[in-house]
């Protein structure tokens, strides 16, 4: 008893029940039509006629008006937070987004037709039906109510209904109870079917996925870039400004003032950088929560501005120590934006990497513009004892090549000649 009152007014079930009568209420404008069109047809007056056959001619016009309105692009999104909400089948078996392609719209179409007729008949017994079975229970007790005109339409003044009222105003309550439970649960089963992704919503996730995967390889890169080569520049800094304190009396306090200088250039731009790889994750943030985020973020708008390039690469290479020297051949002035940013990020993770292993020694950067193929190249002495290596390697040398790749050029690294090489090339 206690499972069968569940089924048909539990949660679920109300829930369902209510799903049902939303459908209804939208079924009203195309009823409202159907029943101008009809009426005018039949001749008979009035926009609320009593008539049967006006009202179920007019159902009957509204319905292929409904599989029409399903065609537009909101018809799906919204049906599918309809159901999401109220029908009780898990969210992640409904599609996402308009209808693509004529099998995802027939679909669409099939399952709004079929929400709000079944929502317009349920609605409709959810009006008229209580009343009734209210006003027939209280037969046996209201000699008014059995005499009264209504009561003559309704045939409610026979004496047999005086025993009968109670139990059958009772059973069309319980009918429909079970007709609005059935129904809904009719609907949940074909919501998977009918809203559910086709094989092109299943591609777009998937690329929407890799997007995402990407953008947080992009950041994770930045972040370990920046933050990596500023970690690395400072340590290494403060440690050789450590070892000249030691010294005593005699200490060089100007290579000092030059470590504490670079210390304080290298955390200052470490910060600006920082600031701008956190700009990014917002921007990504809102562009999964709405398209118009995503839009302003491919025209620059409102977005934070460019990381930085090649015209902060003197500021790097100052903050990475004295014994770094830069050599530049060409005019860097032309180059692309994206080249430039791409390059600044590949000296630094060149010093990072130098700064771990190379052991103090000196470091040369060299970039060539002067071609049509750009060049970046870094050596430093290889260390007396080789570096440790990390069970899963290290990723700035990876980074390095995904960054090169990205744009088309080839990245290559390993000792020669006596040195610790990075050359990577770039077309223009």
């Amino acid at each position: 008893m206690r499972r069968c009152a569940v089924t048909l007014l539990g949660q679920r079930a109300r829930r369902r029940w209510l799903h049902l009568i939303v459908g209804g209420a939208l079924f009203m404008p195309f009823w409202m039509v159907g029943s101008v069109v009809v009426g005018a047809l039949l001749g008979a007056g009035g926009l609320f006629t009593g008539s049967l056959a006006v009202q179920f001619g007019a159902y009957a016009v509204g319905l292929p008006l409904v599989a029409v309105a399903a065609l537009f692009p909101l018809a799906r999104p919204m049906s599918v937070a309809a159901a999401r909400a109220l029908c009780g089948v898990p969210a992640d078996r409904y599609a996402d987004g308009p209808a693509q392609g004529p099998e995802a719209r027939a679909r669409t179409a099939g399952w709004f037709t079929l929400h709000l007729g079944a929502g317009a008949l349920v609605s409709g017994a959810t009006l008229a039906l209580p009343p009734f079975a209210v006003s027939v229970m209280a037969l046996p007790f209201s000699p008014a109510l059995r005499e009264s005109e209504l009561g003559r339409l309704w045939g409610l003044d026979r004496p047999w209904w005086s025993w009968a009222a109670l139990p059958a105003g009772l059973l069309m309550l319980l009918a429909l109870a079970a007709a609005a439970a059935g129904t809904g649960a009719l609907l949940a089963l074909q919501a998977p079917r009918l809203l559910g992704p086709s094989p092109a919503d299943r591609l777009a996730a998937a690329e929407r996925r890799a997007a995402e995967a990407e953008s947080r390889n992009r950041l994770a890169r930045e972040l370990h870039d920046s933050v990596g080569h500023a970690l690395s520049a400072v340590t290494l800094q403060a440690g050789a400004a450590r070892r000249v304190l030691d010294g005593g009396a005699g200490a060089d306090l100007t290579f000092v003032r030059e470590a504490l200088t670079a210390i304080e250039e290298t955390t200052r731009r470490t910060v600006g950088e920082l600031d701008w790889v956190l700009g990014l994750l917002r921007q990504d943030e809102q562009a999964g929560e709405g398209g118009e985020a995503g839009e302003a973020r491919e025209a620059g708008a409102g977005g934070p501005g460019p990381g930085p390039g090649l015209d902060a690469l003197e500021s790097l290479v100052r903050g990475a120590g004295p014994r770094v020297a830069l050599t530049v051949s060409g005019d860097l002035a032309p180059v692309p934006e994206a080249l430039s940013r791409e390059a600044y990020r590949i000296v630094q993770e060149g010093l990072t990497n130098a700064a771990r292993h190379a052991g103090g020694e000196p470091v040369s950067v060299r970039l060539d513009a002067r071609t049509e193929e750009w060049e970046i190249s870094m050596e430093n002495p290889l260390p007396a004892r080789p570096p440790v290596a990390r069970p899963n390697g290290g990723r700035g040398l990876r980074g390095i090549g995904e960054r090169a790749r990205l744009l088309g050029g080839t990245a290559e690294a390993g000792p020669a000649d006596g040195v610790w090489r990075l050359v990577v090339r770039i077309p223009r």
